[in-house]
């Protein structure tokens, strides 16, 4: 008897026969049990709760798809049942989970008291009712994906009931060893990838390309440790591309194991992945995937909540907490064993409450071994506030448009963008910066669309602004979207203005033609309000190169010498500064005992990793890229 046959045994002899169990499935980390029970449907049974103490394994109970009642049928029932107040929009369906999803304006008068509604949708249905709110902006990205799933539900079905027999596999080994190989990311910034194994697993925790250095673009997936045929799972901390960005790759050369992330970084991440192939097209270069790799991750990806353990492996438990850098930007809390060992990979994160998100994460119930980023680790990495920093915004923006000039900020479409529309959107209703247009380009509105879609991962203040006293920042009058070349050359030829464009770090899109445009315009600025990668246009010119090789859209090269004046505002970064750094290591629970360093220069992981042992006696190492340590 397999494992399956003796769990299916076990979960029917500890179910009364009235739940009328029909099928007991692995489907990815979780066991999900169908009934024709209409009132044993979902996971609030004493008798649920009881196995999944016994067998420590998540457990979903879901309705027999012979039972449920047809869509439209469904559909119909709904609207008898929800009041017109609550304003749908939307009605879904996810065959997979047996859930049907009602977006709407007003989801408390969907659910009704006590959740009065969804009781009775599910007793006429047997369908279990999920309600979202309709999200202000709508984003192409998340329809795709929801459009995506709905046409390949089978295949991911099949897919997803494969990775379950494969995490829930019988453990061979007895003894634990854990390993960690850095294949990236390690004294230097991009290409995130750290390989993890066990005597009995082996997953990635991120998957990055290098965004400022074309011959170091990929990890070291040639390290000897690395095997892409035993790999069992790939975990995402966010959506940047020096994290995600090569996670289609891995598909495209015969991964087909599960990805796990948050929802928010799910649609974040696969928004950028299908830019930089459009881009890679545009400028006729090769891009590493292709699409359909990029829809392969999608059908893939098991998107997790913050808090909640899932098992990945025999022997590997997972969770995700808060890390406050961009939207759905996750600490990766490893379990090993029964409690072996426990490690917590930061990826990116700010210990700090922004404008946008809560501070990240520093409570967990076990921890041994800490992996920190070290972006802003350098001694001389001194960040000033954030009250300072945006007074210094308001001074460079006022004294730039006053003088007839234009304001530049090439931002990263997702995270600092944002910040920075909210910090505008506050000082232009406080008539504390000049009205003039702020036009916003490239990936920017979309990512912000997907930021409204995912209001519960922004911070309490934001969410009680934009839901309850109706003043949304990211829907503001004062923001001008652009669309096409026309239009920008029509801005660089106006008055006074705010530019926020694409790519973040100049490489490429439309804020290097901005840069152009307004290069030879000494009344005009370029703002710095986000990390420049080594190697960037942007880095070379925060560090004071006045000229630049630019290359038209047909491929025609020339040099643009610049007098425009450059600043950079450090305390909107969403990383921690070397001061946050060490406040988080001093206040994480339960204490490391060995703290390693990396996602920064050289010596700045060097530096930090110094400090940290003085400072809190702990084992501390700065790996270098293709190095293994062994942690037990």
């Amino acid at each position: 008897m397999d494992s399956l046959e003796k769990l299916r045994k076990i979960i029917k002899e500890s179910i009364p026969k009235s739940a009328e169990i029909t099928d007991v499935l692995y489907e990815g980390p979780e066991i999900s049990v169908y009934s024709k029970n209409e009132n044993f449907i979902g996971n609030d049974h004493a008798e649920i709760k009881n196995l999944v103490k016994k067998l420590r394994k998540r457990i979903v109970v879901r309705s027999d798809p012979s039972i449920r009642i047809d869509n439209d049928e469904t559909v119909a029932v709904l609207k008898k049942i929800i009041p017109e107040e609550a304003d749908i929009t939307k009605i879904m369906f996810n065959e997979n989970l047996g859930e049907v999803i009602v977006e709407c304006r007003k989801p408390g008068v969907a659910i009704g008291k006590a959740g009065e509604k969804l009781k009775e949708i599910k007793k006429q249905t047997f369908w279990i009712p999920r309600v979202i709110r309709t999200p202000p902006i709508e984003s192409r990205t998340v329809a795709l994906v929801r459009s995506m799933l709905q046409k390949e539900r089978q295949k991911q079905k099949s897919e997803f009931q494969k990775i379950g027999k494969r995490i829930h596999r019988q453990s061979m080994k007895s003894k634990l060893n854990i390993k960690v190989t850095a294949l990236g990311s390690f004294r230097e910034v991009g290409r995130s990838a750290i390989l993890i194994q066990t005597n009995e697993s082996s997953i990635l925790l991120d998957c990055g390309l290098n965004v400022g250095n074309s011959k170091d673009l990929y990890p070291l997936f040639d390290n000897g440790n690395f095997n892409i045929e035993d790999l069992d799972a790939v975990i995402l901390s966010h959506a940047h591309l020096d994290h995600s960005g090569l996670v289609p790759f891995l598909y495209k050369y015969g991964y087909g194991g599960p990805l796990y992330c948050t929802e928010p970084t799910m649609h974040l991440s696969t928004m950028l992945q299908l830019d930089y192939c459009n881009i890679c097209e545009r400028e006729g270069k090769p891009a590493p995937y292709s699409k359909k790799d990029i829809k392969n991750a999608v059908l893939h990806t098991f998107c997790l909540e913050w808090g909640k353990v899932t098992d990945i492996t025999p022997d590997i438990k997972l969770t995700l907490h808060n890390a406050g850098h961009i939207l759905g930007s996750s600490l990766i809390h490893l379990h090993f064993g029964n409690g072996d060992h426990n490690l917590v990979f930061t990826g990116d994160y700010k210990f700090q409450r922004t404008r946008l998100f809560e501070a990240a994460s520093c409570k967990f119930p076990r921890l041994e071994t800490l992996i920190t980023e070290s972006t802003y680790g350098g001694i001389q990495d001194v960040v000033p506030s954030r009250y300072e920093s945006e007074k210094q915004l308001i001074q460079i923006l006022n004294s730039t448009l006053r003088k007839g000039g234009k304001v530049l900020i090439p931002v990263l479409a997702v995270g600092r963008a944002q910040e920075v529309m909210v910090v505008l959107e506050d000082f232009i209703s406080r008539k504390m910066i000049d009205p003039v247009p702020i036009f916003v380009d490239g990936m920017i509105s979309e990512a912000t669309a997907i930021h409204t879609t995912h209001p519960d991962f922004l911070n309490s203040e934001l969410r009680e602004k934009i839901f309850h006293q109706g003043k949304n920042p990211f829907t503001s009058e004062i923001f001008t979207q652009v669309d096409g070349y026309q239009a920008r050359d029509d801005i660089i030829a106006g008055g006074p203005c705010v530019i926020m464009a694409t790519s973040g770090m100049l490489q490429g899109g439309p804020s290097v033609q901005y840069l152009k445009g307004i290069a030879d315009d000494p009344n005009s600025s370029i703002l710095f309000c986000s990390y420049q990668v080594e190697g960037t246009l942007g880095r070379r010119i925060q560090k004071g190169f006045r000229e630049f090789q630019h290359y038209s859209s047909t491929g025609k090269r020339s040099l643009v010498k610049t007098k425009l004046a450059v600043f950079t505002v450090e305390g909107f970064s969403g990383h921690s500064s070397r001061s946050q750094i060490i406040s988080f290591i001093r206040k994480v629970k339960p204490r490391p005992e060995r703290v390693l360093t990396l996602h920064g220069e050289a010596s700045k992981c060097m530096g930090l990793a110094s400090v940290i042992h003085k400072r809190m006696k702990s084992e501390t190492r700065s790996l270098q890229n293709g190095e293994t340590i062994v942690l037990k």
